[in-house]
């Protein structure tokens, strides 16, 4: 695959910012030039025309992530996705959150009334939340399984033996830092929703993301619903009372046609080989830059770690990398870079020479 054909920006920018948004392919750029042209041509002749690449795409984001279809919803953004959901719980859950979590997040849980208890994110994180599940006794832990601002991310192990320890406590996960860079297998996860926009590693552009549940959480929406009425308008025969709660009024071919075409993007690149070539070069960045001081141990020392960092770089460093042409991100009290698969060493190298004081 030709990278230089597919993304025209690498000709201006090192772009070490996919953590801010996903980059669109020219391949994508096409396919919505010719989908828009088609719907001027067509109008409503069009859109029934479309309406299949809907249920096209839930069965490819099934496939993609293992889950099962009935359990995919669409939805515009993570945060409209995880607000819908919350709106379906009672109020007496009680959630265990991280502190300095996306606001996305935490805000919608605290500002919805949920009692809620807090824990730290560092080195200790796991005995952190275990400690925490013991004292305040949580009903749902709600997180980023990959931090925005430090680029921690939460051990799939660890996931694992929560949902096996405490069989009850839901798990909720936002993936947008997440999706798209590593192969990931919903059932066996632990995880009772995943929640991603696909605006980022799925390089979908924006206005498009999915909702994956486990059958514990599905059937539990489902029972708190089942006694409403079903409305009988034609039009909306056969939709769920989940699916009328998570995908209410129309659904954009252009933007969820996105999703489509690029997670085939994906495939054809390869999820397995995009993260095996990102986790070497993230893995190499991290030694580089904790050898400069800008990381901590335990960020270097995970065992599953993500495609983000974040380094304390002073704002005249700063200024020199937009300078450089090196495209990165404010994040926290931080400089956040991302590394994904169309990233290389060379771009890893005029990073660390901007960070050396060296002339570029």
């Amino acid at each position: 695959m030709n990278l230089a054909a597919s993304f025209p920006i690498f000709e201006k920018y090192t772009y070490l910012n996919t953590a801010n948004s996903g980059i669109l392919s020219t391949e994508l750029a096409q396919w919505r030039t010719d989908h828009d042209q088609l719907f001027v041509n067509g109008g409503s002749a069009f859109r029934m025309e479309q309406s299949p690449v809907i249920e096209a795409l839930r069965t490819n984001i099934a496939d993609f992530f293992k889950a099962d279809q009935s359990n995919v919803f669409l939805t515009q953004n993570f945060s409209l996705g995880f607000n819908t959901l919350l709106n379906g719980l009672p109020k007496t859950h009680r959630f265990l959150l991280l502190n300095n979590e996306y606001p996305s997040v935490d805000y919608q849980v605290i500002s919805r009334g949920f009692e809620h208890f807090n824990v730290d994110i560092d080195e200790h994180l796991e005995d952190n939340v275990l400690a925490a599940i013991e004292k305040y006794h949580p009903t749902v832990f709600a997180f980023s399984v990959v931090q925005y601002i430090s680029g921690y991310r939460i051990n799939p192990e660890f996931i694992r033996k929560l949902k096996h320890t405490y069989p009850d406590l839901l798990l909720i996960g936002d993936g947008t830092q997440f999706c798209g860079t590593t192969d990931f297998n919903f059932k066996n996860s632990g995880l009772d929703a995943l929640i991603s926009s696909g605006y980022k590693w799925l390089l979908a552009g924006y206005g498009n993301g999915f909702i994956l549940l486990s059958d514990q959480l599905s059937n539990q929406l489902y029972q708190l619903q089942k006694n409403s009425q079903l409305p009988t308008a034609p039009f909306l025969k056969g939709k769920t009372h989940l699916a009328l709660c998570f995908e209410p009024g129309h659904l954009d071919t252009l933007n969820f046609g996105s999703l489509h075409e690029s997670l085939n993007f994906i495939r054809k690149v390869g999820i397995i080989e995009i993260e095996e070539k990102t986790q070497a070069l993230c893995k190499l960045a991290r030694t580089q830059l904790h050898d400069r001081g800008l990381l901590p141990d335990y960020l270097v020392d995970q065992q599953y770690s993500s495609t983000i960092m974040s380094m304390p770089l002073k704002q005249e460093v700063v200024d020199k990398l937009g300078a450089a042409n090196i495209l990165c991100s404010p994040r926290g009290a931080g400089t956040r870079i991302s590394f994904h698969f169309y990233n290389t060493k060379d771009d890893l190298q005029k990073l660390l020479d901007v960070l050396d004081g060296k002339k570029i």
